[in-house]
């Protein structure tokens, strides 16, 4: 026992040795001298869009489409309260529309009027005709720009750039068959006339995200995506309203018979921004 106290008075004499032989650790500030001394993180920042209004024409093409593609030509004014946030209002008219191969085929095999076999879903021999259209698009948005730098072209171009992403509230003025077969003075959906457009102004959500390069001080390329989904009828079919969940044709159309849709689009945008020259930090 009196050698085992001894061994344990060593062990503790010699980590009493070793802690009072420990310093404190302190980190060491480096100094930094010469033209660096006193100088931000970051010299000469042009800060593109902070305090800056941009007016952007707009060329928009619309993405997967079952029976009609549409091209709009717009704009967006959009004022930039820092350089990270920005609000404003993008809106475009479609200019024109494009029938997809889908439609030409149905078209091609509609059944003649008269027919036993004509439908009360098909414009016999002209479909093109009753499939809805996108007339205008007004959005207010939100953009947010998280990530910027510069673009190396071949390693030898440098490009100013920003990656941004945007979100609002659409309204979206469009044309899709008008209701018929629900009596009240609404013709039968077999008429030639209940398979006219009407018109109506639809409310969706509006999100994307989207690229600028800047050219120089006054002018920026941009290529943007843009989803905004509802529910409408694109075809003129009467394809719900009847069963156990509205899921079979009910000799009506109206609201019921409308799809939702993920409406998409791709833009090409032209951006000038005023005062013509960017805030520099």
């Amino acid at each position: 026992m009196r050698a085992l106290f001894a061994r344990l008075a060593g062990v503790a004499a010699l980590a009493g040795t070793l802690m009072a032989s420990v310093g404190t650790a302190e980190a060491q500030e480096i100094q930094i001298t010469g033209p660096l001394a006193g100088k931000p993180p970051v010299m000469d920042l042009r800060r593109y869009r902070e305090g800056r209004f941009e007016i952007a024409p707009t060329v928009s093409f619309t993405l997967l489409d079952e029976y009609r593609r549409t091209i709009f030509v717009g704009g967006r004014l959009q004022y930039n309260i820092k350089d990270w946030l920005g609000i404003g209002v993008w809106a475009a008219y479609g200019v024109g529309s494009i029938a997809t191969d889908l439609t030409d085929q149905i078209d091609q095999k509609a059944k003649p009027r008269g027919s036993p076999l004509t439908s009360s879903n098909v414009t016999p021999g002209a479909f093109q005709d009753q499939v809805g259209k996108l007339e205008w698009i007004a959005a207010p948005q939100l953009t947010l720009v998280p990530f910027r730098g510069k673009l190396a072209i071949f390693q030898k171009i440098f490009v100013d750039t920003d990656a941004y992403i945007h979100g609002g509230v659409a309204f979206v003025g469009l044309k899709e068959r008008g209701d018929c077969g629900g009596g009240g003075g609404q013709p039968g959906c077999t008429e030639a006339r209940s398979f006219d457009l009407a018109s109506r102004t639809a409310i969706a959500p509006t999100f994307g995200l989207g690229l600028s390069f800047y050219m120089n001080k006054l002018m920026s390329l941009g290529f943007e995506y843009r989803a905004f989904p509802f529910s409408w009828n694109r075809g003129g079919f009467d394809s719900r309203g009847t069963g156990a969940n509205g899921e079979f044709p009910d000799d009506k159309v109206n609201s019921e018979d409308r799809t939702f849709k993920f409406n998409q689009m791709i833009s090409i945008a032209l951006g000038f921004h005023f005062p013509t020259s960017p805030k520099i930090r």
